[in-house]
């Protein structure tokens, strides 16, 4: 079979993508021209997937192109940002699968669909390996950005959903459920928007919960206490991990969770609270940020000392829960 040449490839990678709001000129000219909403500040966010490091042979093609969109949507959600544009770059090695590609395409088509985004633009180029590059640009009331430098000593520290699951969907023979979340996962975009006005502070969690919370203080100038017996886990989490040595490590460290990390006063928590519940999402109470430099990690009143904070992408190799795998 002849395979197809750079601008049979583009199209069909490019085939399932729509058109959306603001789009003047979109796939198809030399650039897009966008028109952003009036009186609404740009988030722009740029991440990378590349084979070997973030996806293994065992993700279908879908999942890859879900994951490669849905990681720098979870940047978005931290943000307060609603998604709005998206751009592609795509190395490909020349012998790759055109179908597989195709497919690839298809996956970020879905994850683009179910957040409500366009893909407007991007690029093809051969390379040694598979990766995406993928850009997204949304929107947010003007100055009304979450940051992670807003945290304040007494600020209580939440987070959505449960920790650790991405971590345990690395491993051979995972169960569906954390599988799932390492290679479909799910952006906390509603919940953003949602604590944009209540929360002092926000990060995605993404290299592993320790590394971000301290991104979160560093840029704050505050420290912080984390209460371990606290963190939200899953039941498959809770089964992978019993009778282990360190049952927390790949909640505190795992990374790809890319779950929500709040700073929140005690006196809007109810606030939040209710922003959850509209956008369906869970959250929990882990600790407090206070004056005292540093991240404390207690366990019934004792100190715990981790052998690990999370992931460094050029000096790491992922070691994760109850075992170990790269993603």
């Amino acid at each position: 079979m002849k395979r197809p040449g750079e601008f049979e490839l583009i199209e069909r990678f490019t085939r399932p993508f729509g058109r959306g709001e603001g789009i003047r000129v979109g796939i198809g000219d030399d650039a897009a021209v966008l028109r952003p909403p009036p009186g609404q500040d740009l988030v722009a966010t740029v991440d990378a997937v590349v084979e070997g490091v973030h996806f293994t042979p065992r993700f279908t093609p879908e999942e890859i192109g879900w994951k490669a969109l849905a990681v720098n949507l979870s940047d978005l959600a931290a943000m307060g940002a609603r998604p709005l544009w998206a751009l592609v770059a795509l190395s490909t090695p020349p012998a790759a699968d055109p179908g597989r590609l195709a497919r690839i395409g298809r996956g970020i088509a879905a994850c683009a669909r179910r957040h409500a985004l366009s893909v407007v633009g991007g690029n093809v180029t051969a390379a040694r390996q598979l990766s995406l590059t993928v850009t997204v640009l949304g929107a947010v009331g003007k100055g009304r950005a979450l940051l992670r430098s807003g945290g304040r000593p007494g600020d209580l520290l939440v987070v959505s959903g449960t920790l650790g699951d991405a971590a345990l969907g690395l491993l051979p023979g995972a169960a569906p459920g954390p599988r799932g979340r390492q290679r479909r996962p799910r952006p906390r975009l509603a919940l953003g928007r949602g604590v944009a006005g209540i929360a002092h502070a926000a990060i995605d969690i993404s290299d592993g919960f320790l590394q971000d919370l301290g991104h979160l203080c560093a840029a704050s100038g505050v420290g912080a206490r984390l209460e371990a017996d606290r963190l939200p886990l899953s039941p498959a989490y809770r089964a992978a991990t019993r009778g282990s040595r360190d049952p927390f490590e790949g909640a505190l460290s795992g990374g790809e969770d890319y779950e929500l990390l709040l700073a929140v006063p005690p006196s809007r928590l109810e606030a939040l609270r209710g922003a959850a519940r509209r956008a369906s999402t869970r959250v929990t109470v882990v600790g407090a940020l206070e004056d005292r430099p540093g991240v404390r990690v207690v366990e019934g009143g004792r100190s715990l000392r981790p052998r690990r904070e999370g992931h460094d992408h050029l000096r790491s190799v992922r070691v994760l829960g109850p075992g170990s795998g790269r993603a």
